[in-house]
């Protein structure tokens, strides 16, 4: 029985791959409606989703086979939907990342804003994840923490060496002093020696720059064995704790970063894809501006409120010892050396890194402009009078390809080559073979199933049916129904992938609005969000992973951490979304381009 257990166990993905289609064909063969053959493929991919039984880019795959071979659409109506414009806004924010991480701008920025917050504990954690949650926005978020985290682990062993050597110092001191001192100091009174054993015990342990001076030396109080044992399992203690709490800001802060921005994330592209899908007469109501309106001082708060959590769990309420009031000490300011030191080793900026620095600006400012909403922006002026022909995945092409005609060292007239000849000319900005190999292209394909599972839910009345099913909910409270579903969607995403969770939910939450005659935006832009609060288990997201790996973490510590920052992440969502949000989307009313009945 032993054996077949193990045999089941190592060929469990096998199993499920054949026994799920096989459980659920009841479902199609006794209800032969369309709705119930799309239920079908929805449950069968959301399965294999959750259990990843096979890989998740094959799994969008599967409405090519089976939309068709069940009569629910055609197969050219299929593979169309594999490649909206949602696609390309993801294509041109990943070149852009790509281009920033192959010319390390993004470790000269990070290295540079930590440079400026300094090295105390607080300000070091505030200095982590700000820069980490910055850097989340524009590139992967398993980019920032895997950048992130090298750099603060070896700040943090470079306090904790500079605590050491301190501590060695002063024992060679005193024992010094002890040997040439006369054996009746040794009798001073105990209570000053109690009070330099004290000052010995705290020199730079709780960072508050006392040490021992000669003359409490002088008074001969014996530095024992054990109490220079007891200082340093302290001293590891509390770096253990520090290097737990530094590795989870950093992972939690590239999860809350990547929500701020349109192109964060691939959920947050996935939202803009589905409303686009479900209510194509929406009039561009999600556009880079407008996520960033609403999702920045979200991720702000969000942000405030991780910090204060972790500082409790790891430093404590202690603030004057955590910010350090006093002057530095020698482990700070070896501390800031270290990364003073790996940030000389980048070098004077680039003509390439200052040519991506300028492209990734260019691109901000023209997505923030393109159509700001209380003006009138320029692609409205220019080009889009009647339709919408220039997007932001528009402008994201066209600033991304310009990596590629641009190149990497200023050109210079007669410069010559080793040999003596012509110099050779020096290659672009990016080359397709650094964007194969970096490019994630299972996203793109997982962003096709889900927008091909969205148009199969509409155009076998699928979607229709939930709304009505969904009906009976119009007796609860709006508020209670949002709090409700990002709860659910923050505990489904733990054991299922952000991007897989928005794919499944939010055409289910697009029909249940419109059934119960709730703004659309109201439930699933927080879900959205919410998606991405994967902060409980190392395998919920590639940046936990990444921590659990290099911060000695035990998955209960990120659980208890996580747990905590769910629940404030769910409440943060639904403050912003009852306060400014209902102000920019006017949420309090149904809009007409929800109601599908008008729409074409």
């Amino acid at each position: 029985m032993a054996i077949f257990c193990t045999w089941l166990w190592r060929y469990r993905n096998y199993t499920v791959i054949v026994l799920t289609p096989l459980l659920l064909l009841p479902l199609p063969l006794v209800i032969p409606t369309s709705e119930a053959k799309c239920g079908f493929v929805i449950i069968l991919m959301a399965l294999y989703w959750c259990t990843e039984c096979i890989p998740l880019a094959a799994t969008a795959l599967l409405p090519v086979i089976l939309f068709p071979m069940m009569k629910i659409m055609e197969s050219d109506e299929v593979c169309i939907q594999y490649l909206k414009d949602s696609n390309m806004l993801f294509i041109g924010g990943l070149l852009v990342a790509i281009a920033v991480e192959h010319w390390n701008l993004h470790k000269r920025i990070a290295l540079q804003v930590l440079l400026f917050v300094g090295v105390k504990p607080s300000f070091l954690m505030i200095g982590f994840m700000g820069t980490t949650a910055f850097l989340s926005m524009w590139i992967s978020n398993t980019a920032s923490t895997a950048m992130m985290l090298p750099i603060a682990n070896a700040v943090l062993q470079q306090l904790s060496d500079s605590e050491a050597n301190a501590e060695e110092r002063a024992q060679d001191l005193q024992a010094a002093r002890h040997g040439m001192e006369n054996q009746g100091f040794e009798m001073n009174d105990t209570n000053e020696c109690k009070e330099v054993k004290q000052k010995g015990s705290s020199i730079n342990m709780d960072r508050d720059n006392v040490d021992v001076t000669d003359n409490d030396v002088s008074k001969g109080c014996a530095w024992s064995p054990e109490m220079a044992e007891q200082r340093r399992n302290k001293r590891e203690q509390k770096y253990m704790k520090l290097t737990k709490g530094m590795s989870l800001c950093v992972c939690y802060a590239a999860s809350i970063g990547g929500t701020a921005t349109l192109t964060g994330t691939t959920p947050n592209v996935i939202l803009k894809g589905q409303i686009d899908k479900l209510f194509p007469e929406n009039g561009g109501v999600i556009n880079f501006a407008s996520w960033f309106g609403f999702a920045f001082p979200n991720m702000i708060l969000m942000l405030a409120l991780a910090w204060l959590w972790l500082q409790f769990m790891f430093l404590g309420l202690n603030f004057k010892r955590s910010f350090g009031c006093g002057a530095e000490s020698a482990g700070d300011k070896e501390a800031y050396q270290v990364i003073k030191e790996e940030y000389k080793r980048l070098g004077k900026m680039s003509f390439a890194e200052a040519s991506v620095l300028v492209i990734f600006t260019l691109l901000v400012l023209l997505w923030f402009t393109r159509e700001p909403g209380f003006i009138p922006g320029w692609a409205t002026v220019l080009f889009n009078q009647n339709k919408a022909y220039v997007t932001d995945g528009t402008v994201a092409i066209l600033m991304s390809a310009l990596f590629f005609c641009i190149p990497s060292k200023f050109p210079r007239c007669g410069g010559t080559s080793e040999d003596g000849g012509p110099a050779e000319a020096a290659p672009p900005l990016l080359t397709w073979e650094i964007v194969h190999e970096k490019m994630p292209w299972n996203i793109l394909l997982l962003l096709g199933g889900g927008f091909a599972l969205a148009h199969g839910s509409e155009v076998s009345g699928l979607s229709t049916w939930l709304g009505e099913s969904l009906v009976p909910l119009q007796s609860i409270p709006p508020f209670g129904i949002s709090i409700l579903l990002c709860l659910m969607v923050a505990m489904f995403t733990e054991c299922s992938s952000n991007t897989a969770t928005t794919t499944l939910f939010l055409p289910i939450l697009g029909a249940m609005a419109t059934a119960i005659k709730i703004h659309p935006l109201y439930v699933m832009f927080p879900c959205t969000i919410a998606a991405s609060l994967a902060f409980m288990l190392p395998v919920a997201t590639p940046p936990n992973a990444i921590a659990f790996s290099y911060g000695n973490l035990k998955v209960m510590d990120m659980a208890k951490a996580g747990f905590i920052l769910n629940f404030l992440g769910v409440l943060t969502i639904n403050i912003g979304i009852n306060t400014w949000g209902v102000a920019m989307f006017d949420l309090n009313t149904f809009p007409s381009w929800a109601n599908v009945t008008n729409n074409p």
